[in-house]
C-alpha cells in the first residue's frame, strides 16, 4: 500500500506537468500563429490568387507543390525554413515574377486540393457571366462566353493592392523612360496585355520608349479597371501624371516587375485575409 501510494504521487505529479506542458505548448502555437501570420503579410510574401486568410493558410497548406509546379510562368515559389510554420508554403516575390494571369484560369487554385487557394469564387463568378452572356448572345457559329468568364474569374483575384511612391515614380516627376525596364539580365516574363502575344515573353526582350512612363498601365492585364495615368496641372502650371490605382486593381503584381526605376516607385501591399 505505501508503495501504491508513492506511485500514486509520482503518477499525479508527472500528469500535472505533462498537462502544463501541453497547455505551455499550445500557448506557445497559439502565439507562434499570431506572429507567424502578422509577419506573413509583407510585400516578400503576396500570396497566390485564392488564398484563405493568413492564419489558417499556413496550417491548410500541405506543401504539396502543385500550383508551383502548373503556373505557366513560374511566378509560385517555396517559402524557405527560416520563415518557421510558413516553411514550404507558396508565395510570389512579384518584383522577380509577377503573376500576369496569363493562363486565363486561375489554374493554381483550381487544382490546389485543400482549398487552401479556394476556387468556389472564381467558378461562382464565370458561371454568372457565363449566364449574363447568355441573355444577350445566341448559340451559333459567333458563340463564344469564354473571354467574359475569364474577365470574371480574373476580377475575382484580390491578391493586394497596388501603392504608388509619388516620390519617386518618373510619370510623377514628368520623366519618360526609353529602352528595356529591368536590363538584359532580367529572366521575368509577361503576357502583353495588346494582345500582340498568345503567351507570357521575356521582358528583356521588350524596348519601350515613351515620352510619360506609363509601363505600370499598358502593362496591367487588368486594364483601365486597375490603373489609370491622371493627368494634373501642378501649382505651378505645368502639367503633371500620376498613375491612379483603381478599385479593379487585383495585386498581381506586374506593374512592380516592370517598374524601371532602381527601386520599384509601385509596390503590392498583400491582403489581409
Amino acid at each position: 500500500m505505501e508503495h501504491f501510494d508513492l506511485s500514486r504521487r509520482k503518477f499525479l505529479k508527472s500528469s500535472a506537468v505533462a498537462v502544463g506542458a501541453l497547455v505551455a505548448v499550445g500557448a506557445g502555437v497559439g502565439y507562434l500563429q499570431k506572429i507567424t501570420a502578422e509577419k506573413r503579410i509583407n510585400q516578400k510574401f503576396l500570396r497566390p490568387p485564392g488564398s484563405i486568410d493568413e492564419k489558417d493558410f499556413i496550417y491548410a497548406c500541405i506543401k504539396c507543390g502543385l500550383c508551383i509546379q502548373i503556373c505557366p510562368v513560374h511566378a509560385i515559389k517555396f517559402a524557405g525554413i527560416k520563415e518557421g510554420l510558413a516553411y514550404g508554403t507558396p508565395y510570389i516575390d512579384v518584383r522577380e515574377q509577377a503573376c500576369d494571369l496569363s493562363c486565363d484560369s486561375i489554374q493554381c487554385v483550381e487544382t490546389c486540393p485543400t482549398a487552401a487557394l479556394y476556387f468556389v469564387p472564381f467558378k461562382n463568378a464565370g458561371e454568372k457571366a457565363i449566364e449574363q452572356y447568355d441573355k444577350t448572345h445566341k448559340v451559333d457559329e459567333n458563340y463564344n462566353p469564354f473571354p467574359v468568364q475569364i474577365r470574371a474569374m480574373k476580377e475575382n483575384v484580390k491578391m493586394g493592392v497596388a501603392k504608388v511612391n509619388e516620390h519617386t515614380c518618373l510619370a510623377a516627376l514628368g520623366k519618360g523612360f526609353r529602352g528595356t525596364p529591368r536590363g538584359d539580365d532580367f529572366k521575368g516574363i509577361n503576357r502583353t496585355p495588346d494582345g500582340s502575344s498568345a503567351k507570357a515573353t521575356p521582358l528583356k526582350d521588350k524596348v519601350y520608349n515613351r515620352k510619360i512612363c506609363n509601363l505600370c498601365v499598358t502593362e496591367c492585364p487588368m486594364g483601365e479597371t486597375a490603373i489609370v495615368l491622371d493627368k494634373h496641372t501642378g501649382a505651378d502650371g505645368t502639367e503633371k501624371f500620376l498613375p491612379k490605382v483603381l478599385d479593379g486593381c487585383v495585386g498581381c503584381g506586374v506593374c512592380v516587375m516592370v517598374c524601371p526605376t532602381r527601386e520599384p516607385s509601385i509596390i503590392v501591399e498583400p491582403v489581409k485575409s
